[in-house]
């Protein structure tokens, strides 16, 4: 037998800290985008206009999983429409629920979505790691639940794998662009001491959880001589009015967590490249990016990445996430790409189908065909 406890606020979401430290311990390919710290920093920033839905499911009086959700207002050509989804946000590349059995979890959650209170216009799980820690288990608890969901392709996810040695890496990427990277070295050289700074504080719980705000800055202070600064409308670099104080605050629950890894590149004492970055259990997630507008021909990104890598190859890293779609510079440092999906149930209401139509006509969405297998075969 299961039960499900739905949680709606903060403060009663704060005793269960050590339940949810406990899951998460056990979350295969867990992010810093699955604490609680993540979680209360994004809600205070950006929960005002959302509704929190975090369900708690316990198998035999014991809670096996965690299932943070929530319902935000989001437009579309056809209206606004109420989506139940993760609160990544699109921060990320990939989200998952808490604990280890995520079939039983997952099963669990989407029933009681399906017989609770209908206060969204789509169920819409996003960020799927679709071949890798899913294994199909979201579509098919949807299906089993009576959600029967379309698919959809959200991203393409580029990776890095940091297995083996840097030596091994570096001759595998393209001569040219090693050339490329080299003659930018060379560059910098020419203009002062070049030097890379990396700060990847343990946490509080190894005492090591000295935010560094001098180091912090100084990335925002590069993100405001970049290119990415002057973009009008939905930028969202560490300069950014509309982002950099919910990222200050995301920064203290990182050091917190044992989270934060910031990299800063200088040319003597100036900082001229900055790499802000998440990592959790040798995962890095590459958050933010930026060099001085200035040294962009000299190569100054090129040069940090290089070096961040190197390091990361040393420090035995496990993997870098580079974010969500492939870009030409992202292309050249990527040993292989992954998808990351969504799997949508539109309720009946008429904006609902419509949309629904819309996207299967647009070939947007295809329908998950797949049989409803008993939930053991879920993994």
């Amino acid at each position: 037998m299961f039960s499900v406890t739905e949680v709606n606020n903060l403060a009663e979401l704060s005793s269960y800290h050590l339940q949810w430290q406990r899951l998460l311990a056990v979350t295969p390919q867990a992010t810093f985008f699955h604490t609680l710290g993540w979680l209360t920093s994004y809600w205070e920033h950006f929960g005002e206009r959302q509704k929190l839905r975090v369900l708690f499911v316990h198998a035999q009086g014991e809670l096996v999983g965690i299932v943070p959700l929530v319902v935000r207002q989001e437009r579309t050509r056809l209206g606004p429409l109420r989506v139940l989804t993760y609160p990544l946000d699109h921060w990320g590349t990939f989200f998952s629920p808490l604990g280890r059995q995520q079939a039983l979890t997952l099963w669990a959650a989407m029933k009681h979505i399906a017989s609770g209170r209908r206060d969204w216009d789509l169920v819409d799980v996003r960020w799927v790691d679709r071949d890798g820690v899913d294994r199909g288990r979201t579509p098919r608890a949807m299906m089993l639940a009576g959600l029967r969901p379309a698919e959809r392709r959200m991203h393409e996810v580029s990776q890095i794998d940091l297995a083996g040695s840097w030596d091994a890496y570096w001759r595998g990427l393209d001569g040219h662009w090693r050339n490329n990277v080299r003659r930018s070295e060379k560059r910098l050289a020419l203009q002062g001491r070049v030097t890379h700074v990396r700060y990847r504080p343990a946490g509080s719980a190894c005492g090591d959880d000295e935010p560094r705000w001098d180091l912090f800055e100084a990335c925002v202070s590069v993100a405001r001589a970049s290119w990415q600064h002057r973009v009008r409308g939905g930028g969202n670099t560490l300069s950014h009015p509309g982002v950099s104080e919910f990222l200050r605050t995301a920064h203290l629950a990182a050091v917190k967590a044992g989270a934060a890894d910031i990299n800063l590149l200088y040319v003597d004492e100036r900082p001229v490249a900055f790499a802000y970055n998440y990592v959790w259990c040798g995962a890095v997630y590459g958050l933010r990016t930026g060099y001085h507008e200035e040294l962009g021909q000299a190569g100054a990104g090129s040069v940090l990445m290089a070096r961040m890598l190197q390091d990361s190859f040393a420090r035995r890293d496990a993997t870098f996430d580079l974010g969500p779609d492939e870009t030409h510079i992202k292309r050249h440092w990527t040993t292989y790409v992954k998808g990351s999906y969504q799997y949508t149930y539109y309720s009946w209401g008429l904006r609902a189908q419509a949309l629904r139509w819309r996207r299967r006509l647009a070939g947007k969405d295809r329908p998950v065909r797949e049989g409803r297998r008993a939930l053991s075969r879920a993994g």
